[in-house]
């Protein structure tokens, strides 16, 4: 049973009290021989802070295992050491494993007529980052394990979550007085047998995820993509092809597959004798045949009669030296003189056709399902009018090779593809796409190009119809049934991700009551009323779901969650909705901490969106909500003014606003929160987010006081700044600044910036920052902390060398999250135990 031990019961249970054997420690430091054949393993007593002493009552016992010696063929192994029976022993592998369901034992075996192994276990939850010495008496051949690793030393280091203690250990026919476990420790921890477990770093960043899911175009079959990462960084990704109507696995493959348009067949590349080539594969007779050798590099999409392909192929732009022109803001970035054009491969012939040329770039977006047209975007760009990058949507005919505009530099137009029957065309665009036609804000608002909208196009008129004008959710990916006609998407949908389907005539939209609240892939099949899809939701990992689209049934086909979150203890989750003071209703969220006991106080952080679009329910992530929880807070995620899925006058609410509006409907958020929950201590509250929400923490904390701290990751401090050095800067800006300069507006990109505010900041803030990031440059952090330095104020600036704008290397990512919440820690616990042992003060 776990339990927490207070001081004076902790001593009156201890076993070997320090100072009876203080005398008796060796100059090791860690071994002392007491009388008879009991061992004892005791840390030195160095700290001054008060500890506890807790002793394990009960441990999880597996054993015993024989020992065998092995076939001695000489008496010296190759380092000329002698075979040893107890060490080959100690060093003999024993699945750690067994303790998981082995039995508690309160007298552990010390003796045995032969040499045998034991192995006996506890777990320790700490929520937050804990240190720990351990304390053992019992026979003298013995190894501890934390994790599974081997313990050097009586010292643990303990991250938040749960962790598995094991002694291996050694009997013969000498006797000890018994085996005896105890912690010393100022850390409050709680000790056990083996038990669910916290919510930790290695269960966020390791284990096994569904990446995608799809049908073959019969329904008969489907595949899905997994990716498992090791705790070594390194990443397996696999697929599997089932069967739809048992479950069935039919083929496994070590490399991702995809689905052929017409037949159940599946097609992958690979190396061949003169390059790489095009493979497919029968899913029901396993035969596999050559499509294509020595296919161009580059993306492709297959024609729906399965004989040809187009791929989208680079060239590279001319060049220069070390010392080189810069031709527009966009040549700054490396690669963007390539050009992309189009070719047709014909599968029978192996002839490769150029179906596109010039300086523009030129991508595919569809072929028809007669396999006779394609859909395709050209680029161009205008430094004079917003947006500054158009595109061009054309239809070519490719028999004839001629070309029908269906837009003209349009740069509010994103993807398109055509219905079953080839005459219209599904596409997705902001509200300004084709003239403003799909545009619903108020007079004189410039709507936020994020908030995407579906439009359809009759390829015989030309007429351009808007299907989601009065739809609040915002447009993800769509794929146009050929079973029944009808258009099914993905949506942002206030704090969700959902799946819709909408009657292209009669624009009427209908939620599928999808099972998952973040929906991220989704495939129909072609013949059938089958739906696939693959999401997760505030309190599971990935989960796959086939739906009969015709009779509404859900079937759950892969449950990653269950294999991942085994044994897991999650924080319970609700949302949470309030009216602002401007009188809109401002959603948002909160995960509970494991256990949580409504009579405590608990730390607050929150949470809110990192550009426009909405923060939605996921549990394993960069920002998991179940990852805070589990270190004791309330994780509160707010999304304020301006986030698409929420309709188009709120999302225009992003446009030059500069962020305000937005701050206060987080600060009022927060403020509401603690009113409706007593349990959250309003003293320890932390923000933080990342690029435009790192913005965000800068300014909140500029603008109340209600914080005790903020993390800013990859923040814009100076609008000015970011909107000329960033890549992107200038071009974002023509979302968030439409038609405002920094020398038209010094309102917004001055007045608006944490820079100029930076002498009202008085609360510890942490900038984190990628060196290397090209998005917003980490000048924005370095300029807006050497501000804060100047000015006296707490702050902290930790660099991820070679990362960009999100954290992506497996063992720099764990450290980012490691310091965001020691930095959390330090100031919304008061306990900056695990910041001083990441980051040690230094007198420099």
């Amino acid at each position: 049973m776990k339990r927490s031990i207070s001081l004076l019961a902790a001593m009156a249970m201890a076993v070997c009290p320090l100072n009876e054997v203080n005398a008796q420690i060796h100059a090791t430091g860690g071994m002392i021989k007491p009388q008879k054949d009991t061992f004892v393993v005791k840390p030195k007593d160095d700290s001054a802070s008060k500890v506890d002493t807790i002793a394990i009552t009960g441990m999880n016992y597996a054993g015993p295992y024989k020992t065998v010696k092995p076939y001695v063929t000489d008496e010296t192994d190759a380092a000329g050491k002698k075979y040893d029976a107890q060490e080959a022993a100690l060093d003999q592998s024993v699945n750690m494993d067994a303790l998981k369901s082995a039995p508690v034992m309160h007298n552990l075996p010390v003796k045995s007529n032969d040499l045998q192994i034991h192995l006996a276990g506890f777990s320790i939850d700490n929520s937050s980052y804990a240190k720990a010495d351990l304390i053992y008496e019992g026979p003298e051949k013995h190894q501890f394990f934390l994790d599974g690793k081997p313990v050097s030393g009586t010292s643990l280091k303990l991250e938040p979550g749960t962790h598995q203690v094991a002694v291996k250990y050694l009997t013969d026919t000498t006797s000890c007085d018994g085996l005896k476990v105890s912690l010393a420790t100022s850390s409050n921890i709680t000790t056990g047998a083996a038990q669910d477990r916290l919510y930790s770093l290695d269960v966020n960043t390791q284990g096994l995820s569904c990446n995608s899911a799809a049908l073959s175009p019969s329904g008969k079959y489907y595949s899905l993509t997994y990716t498992f990462i090791r705790n070594d960084g390194k990443r397996d990704t696999y697929s599997e092809i089932h069967e739809s109507a048992s479950g069935k696995l039919i083929f496994h493959n070590e490399k991702p597959v995809r689905w052929m348009s017409d037949s159940d067949s599946y097609y992958f590349t690979e190396n061949g004798a003169d390059g790489e080539r095009l493979m497919r594969v029968d899913v029901v007779t396993n035969v596999k045949s050559v499509l294509a050798e020595n296919i161009p590099q580059g993306p492709f999409t297959i024609s729906p009669k399965e004989d040809f392909a187009i791929f989208m192929i680079e060239t590279e732009g001319p060049k220069e030296g070390d010392v080189h022109q810069i031709l527009t803001p966009e040549d700054r970035q490396p690669g963007w003189r390539n050009r992309v054009h189009l070719a047709k491969l014909d599968f029978a012939t192996g002839n490769l056709q150029r179906l596109t040329f010039g300086h523009r770039n030129a991508w595919i977006t569809d072929i028809s399902s007669d396999g006779s047209r394609i859909l395709l975007f050209t680029d161009s760009y205008d430094l004079s009018r917003r947006p500054t990058s158009m595109m061009t949507l054309l239809q070519m005919d490719l028999e004839t090779m001629a070309v029908d505009t269906l837009a003209l530099n349009d740069g509010f137009v994103r993807g398109a593809s055509y219905s079953a029957d080839g005459k219209k065309v599904a596409c997705i665009g902001s509200p300004e796409a084709f003239d403003h036609i799909g545009q619903n804000v108020p007079e004189g608002r410039t709507p936020n190009m994020y908030d995407i909208q579906l439009y359809v196009i009759d390829l015989a008129t030309k007429q351009v119809k808007p299907l989601t004008r009065d739809f609040a959710p915002s447009v993800s990916d769509v794929e146009w049934s050929a079973f029944d006609g009808k258009i099914y998407l993905t949506a942002e949908d206030k704090d969700c991700v959902n799946l819709y389907r909408i009657d292209p005539e009669t624009a009427k939209a209908e939620c599928l009551d999808n099972q998952e609240d973040d929906i991220y892939s989704f495939s129909l099949a072609k013949g059938s009323p089958q739906l696939i899809y693959s999401g997760q939701s505030l309190c599971n990992a990935d989960r796959v779901w086939l739906i009969n689209t015709k009779k509404g049934k859900q079937t759950l086909v892969a449950d990653v969650s269950a294999q991942r979150l085994d044994g897991i203890k999650l924080g319970e989750g609700g949302e949470y909705e309030f009216t602002s003071s401007r009188g809109d209703l401002i959603n948002g969220f909160y995960v509970l901490p494991p256990d949580f006991d409504p009579a405590k106080k608990y730390p607050l952080i929150v949470h809110y969106y990192g550009g426009c679009n909405p923060s939605t329910r996921y549990c394993v992530g960069s920002y998991s909500p179940q990852y805070y929880a589990a270190q004791g807070y309330v994780f509160y995620v707010v999304n304020p003014s301006g986030a698409s899925g929420f309709g188009q006058e709120f999302a225009s609410r992003h446009v030059n606003t500069a962020g305000q509006g937005v701050a206060e409907d987080i600060i009022e958020g927060v403020q509401n929160f603690c009113k409706d929950h007593p349990f959250v201590d309003s003293k320890h509250i932390g923000c933080f987010s990342a690029s435009y929400g790192g913005f965000m923490t800068q300014l909140l904390l500029a603008k109340s006081d209600i914080f005790a701290t903020g993390i800013s990751h990859a923040g814009i401090s100076d609008h000015t700044s970011y909107w000329g050095e960033g890549y992107w800067g200038y071009s974002y800006s023509e979302v968030s600044m439409a038609n405002s300069y920094p020398w038209s507006h010094k309102d917004l990109y001055v007045d608006n910036s944490p820079l100029y505010m930076a002498d009202k900041i008085h609360t510890p803030l942490l900038f984190l920052h990628g060196s290397a990031d090209t998005n917003v440059p980490i000048g924005e952090s370095i300029q807006m902390f050497t501000a804060l330095k100047l000015l006296g104020c707490e702050t902290a600036f930790v660099v991820v060398d070679g990362e960009n704008h999100g954290i992506r290397e497996y063992s720099k990512r764990r450290q980012w999250l490691r310091t965001i919440s020691a930095w959390f820690a330090k100031y919304l616990k008061e306990d900056s135990t695990w910041w001083d042992e990441l980051y040690p003060p230094k007198d420099l």
